[in-house]
């Protein structure tokens, strides 16, 4: 009787240890070798078909495979992208649609139709020319329930110095309204601020930027396209000093300018104030 049990318990114990020794193959062939060694694709691939290989010749063949695609998918993800490219911009229409911007022909057909109403001749713009001085156009708000598409166009009348404002409807090419107002004065335009050099250069206070602008370039400056201009209008609210001949700036129209040399140094004008106006130059500070 104890000679049956030991040989039975023997059995089991040679079946336990031939399944053991199964699965341990089985986990050789399944994983790669010293896992976590390399977490590149291309690495865990090299190290599974070495594994495999010392296993059993096909298996080798199996981890060798893994290893060529692990190489492409580390060569794939090491290429750079192509460069991106930007598309061109849509061609503009004649029309907007909705609360689209104003197009180019749009701008161009409300400036003109704004102008139309009689007694603009009788403007004056920054030049002292005919005609009020274009500040600039804006797509209105649109009405309720109507999607016409109308133009708000700003204007300026320096002979009465007043501010024009003109709404125009693009659809039927008329000039819906019609408002003036004194003493409101919008952001300057770049042909004022231009006009605004002008008359600096003009005035016997351009001396000095005339003198900068020969030491910095070593040429004599004749001309407003030799600078580069920029600025704004010159609020008396906004200053701690202001001179008499600047007290009715608010009422007129009066701008400060910043200027350099083109690609070069600054020219310091920012104590110049010029009341457009009256066509004068002013220094303060």
């Amino acid at each position: 009787m104890y000679e049956i049990a030991r040989r039975h318990l023997g059995k089991v114990v040679a079946g336990a240890a031939m399944a053991v020794t199964g699965t341990a193959v089985a986990v050789a062939i399944g994983l790669p070798g010293s896992a976590g060694a390399d977490d590149t694709p291309g690495g865990r691939g090299a190290l599974g078909a070495g594994a495999a290989g010392t296993t059993a010749g096909t298996s080798g063949a199996v981890g060798s495979s893994s290893g060529l695609q692990g190489g492409e998918g580390a060569q794939s993800v090491g290429t750079a992208p192509p460069p991106a490219t930007v598309a061109p911009a849509p061609a503009e229409g004649k029309k907007g649609v909705g609360s689209d911007p104003l197009t180019d022909d749009e701008l161009s057909r409300a400036e003109t139709l704004a102008l139309t109403p009689p007694g603009a001749a009788a403007q004056q713009n920054v030049e002292g020319g005919r005609g009020p001085q274009h500040l600039g156009t804006d797509l209105a708000d649109p009405l309720p329930g109507d999607g016409t598409r109308r133009a708000e166009v700003r204007l300026y009348d320096y002979g009465r110095d007043e501010l024009i404002t003109r709404t125009v409807n693009l659809d039927t090419g008329k000039v819906e309204k019609s408002a003036s107002q004194r003493g409101v004065q919008p952001s300057a335009h770049p042909e004022e601020l231009r006009e605004a050099l002008e008359l600096i250069l003009a005035s016997p206070l351009g001396k000095g930027v005339k003198e900068d602008y020969e030491d910095a370039t070593g040429k004599a400056l004749t001309s407003t396209t030799q600078l580069w201009f920029n600025g704004d209008l010159y609020r008396t609210y906004r200053e701690a000093n202001v001179p008499a001949q600047l007290s009715r700036c608010g009422e007129h129209r009066c701008v400060r300018l910043v200027t350099k040399v083109l690609n070069g140094a600054w020219i310091d004008t920012r104590n110049l104030i010029v009341d457009l106006s009256a066509r004068t130059v002013t220094r303060v500070g």
